[in-house]
Order: C-alpha cells, then sequence, then structure tokens
C-alpha cells in the first residue's frame, strides 16, 4: 500500500479496478478545509487519461508492473509479435491494443513490453525513431526550412507534415510522443 504522499510522475496504481499511470500530480493545501492531491492518471488497460482527486493520506494499491526488453518481428494482420531476446519466447500483442504505437513500429525494433502479471498492456517506446519516407510530394528549388511545410507518408503508413525539403527516401527521425517530425537522420 502507498500514501498520496509517496506519488511521483510514473507510478502506478490499481484504483477501481483499473491499471493507472500517474502523468501528473500537485498537492494542494487550501486555506479552509483539508489537504488533498489533484491528478492526471492514464489507464495502462484503454489508454483513456482522467483527472482524480485523493484525500491527503489515502492509501491504494501500487501496481507492480514489469518491463521486458524485447524485439518487434512481424504484423501478421490481427497481431503483432514481439520477442524476447534472451528466452527467445514469442508474444503476440492484438492491433487493438496498440493503436498509436503501431505507428512507430518497424521490424527488428526494440521496444520495451508493459506487462502486469501475465497480462499485457502495451508497449513502450523509444522517445524517437527513424522513419523512411515512402510518398511525398517533391520539393521545389528555392524553398526554405522555415517556409512551411508538406504531408509525407512513412514506410509504416503514418502521415505527418515536413519541410518542403523533405523528399521520397529520405530518413526522418519523429518524435514518438505526438509524432512530429524533429529532424532528417
Amino acid at each position: 500500500m502507498i500514501s498520496t504522499s509517496d506519488f511521483k510522475n510514473g507510478l502506478t496504481i490499481q484504483v477501481d479496478d483499473g491499471i493507472w499511470r500517474i502523468v501528473e500530480f500537485q498537492h494542494v493545501k487550501p486555506g479552509k478545509g483539508s489537504a488533498f492531491v489533484r491528478t492526471k492518471l492514464k489507464n495502462l488497460r484503454t489508454d483513456a487519461v482522467q483527472e482524480k482527486t485523493f484525500r491527503a493520506g489515502e492509501k491504494m494499491e501500487q501496481a507492480n508492473i514489469e518491463t521486458k526488453k524485447m524485439q518487434y518481428l512481424y504484423n501478421d494482420g490481427d497481431n503483432y509479435v514481439f520477442m524476447d531476446n534472451h528466452t527467445y519466447e514469442q508474444l503476440e500483442i492484438p492491433a487493438a491494443n496498440l493503436s498509436q504505437e503501431k505507428n512507430y513500429l518497424i521490424e527488428n525494433m526494440e521496444v520495451s513490453v508493459i506487462m502486469f502479471g501475465s497480462e499485457t498492456l502495451g508497449v513502450d517506446l523509444p522517445n524517437t525513431v527513424n522513419l523512411k519516407v515512402t510518398d511525398t510530394e517533391p520539393g521545389i528549388r528555392g524553398d526554405t526550412a522555415t517556409g512551411g511545410s508538406k504531408p509525407a507518408t512513412l514506410e509504416t503508413g503514418l502521415t505527418v507534415q515536413v519541410p518542403f525539403f523533405v523528399n521520397e527516401g529520405d530518413v526522418l527521425i519523429i518524435n514518438t510522443t505526438d509524432g512530429t517530425y524533429v529532424s532528417r537522420a
């Protein structure tokens, strides 16, 4: 059991039959009334984000999640297949459980798979990934880096806004938290 005084970003807790990761928290001590903790929680099963308030000193169960380093192998349509690099065991995760993550997965990529007991909750991606541009309009001579943007389709099917100088075949660094272009690799 942990108390609200033990809260920190990234901590996982069990509340209302759900497994939640603390995204943000703030201890509030009003002038009148008792202190409380305002939090923003992310459900690791559904990816839903919810704001919740706890009384100061309230106790709850800590969720002991485990992360395993695994290698993404392939997608068979309905499932994404990962392999444990130490035991060579393969794990299939349904495509429905990887709503945003599948836009950044490329074969042989190393990721952290989040487990709660024997239940697979999701995948933690690196902060940035390198993806190849498969389709975009050609750049025009004279376009500058700050002069605007155009859509580009990447090898995973993700479409991002990129500067005019980016061409097909370029490898780009993409931010996995918000899906934005960072730079050319």
